[in-house]
């Protein structure tokens, strides 16, 4: 069912892949205002629809939330020739919330390549534990996890593959571009 639109600076297209805030990918389904109790009658919402979970999101075209649009394909494979050039680094804090807000940071940002750089510190954080006889933390863990989600689910989307795919999709390209050979997506 299509919305009354009203004149309104709209950024993003109807069936336009965003990153929405803390939702990840997310296509714009439609731009009016919906009819849900709630919302307010003066202002255009844009209908989202996350890729990677159920639900709508409505939100409002001027919203003070992250959005943007999903990386390009030419952007997602330069992102990947650029990840062996990343340097992860060893970010070490006993004060849980100090770590937790180190962490957040990097997330919020919402840029490819920090997430990338997220990734690859909790990966040397293990590797270092590993070698001490020690377990990493669960925050670590748990961040790391919310790093790879946002981070492959818009490399899926950019490289039109299955999201299950990617990891593996990476890490090949890597393998080639590692062995000498040319990685071109």
């Amino acid at each position: 069912m299509r919305m009354e639109t009203r004149e309104c600076a709209i950024m993003f297209d109807m069936g336009a892949y965003i990153i929405y805030g803390g939702e990840g990918v997310c296509v714009v389904e439609d731009i009016g205002c919906p009819n849900v109790s709630g919302a307010n009658k003066d202002k255009l919402y844009y209908t989202l629809s996350p890729l990677y979970r159920t639900g709508k999101v409505f939100a409002p075209v001027d919203t003070p939330v992250f959005m943007r649009p999903v990386i390009s394909r030419e952007e997602a494979i330069d992102l990947i020739r650029a990840i062996p050039g990343v340097n992860g680094e060893l970010y070490e804090s006993m004060n849980l919330r100090f770590l937790t807000e180190h962490y957040q940071k990097a997330i919020q940002r919402y840029e490819c390549i920090g997430l990338v750089k997220l990734i690859k510190d909790v990966v040397e954080k293990r590797r270092y534990a590993a070698e001490h006889g020690k377990k990493l933390g669960q925050i670590d863990e748990r961040f790391m996890k919310r790093a790879e989600d946002m981070l492959y689910g818009e490399l899926a989307v950019a490289l039109d593959i299955d999201r299950g795919e990617v990891d593996g999709y990476v890490k090949n390209a890597l393998a080639t571009m590692e062995a000498g050979g040319e990685f071109n997506g």
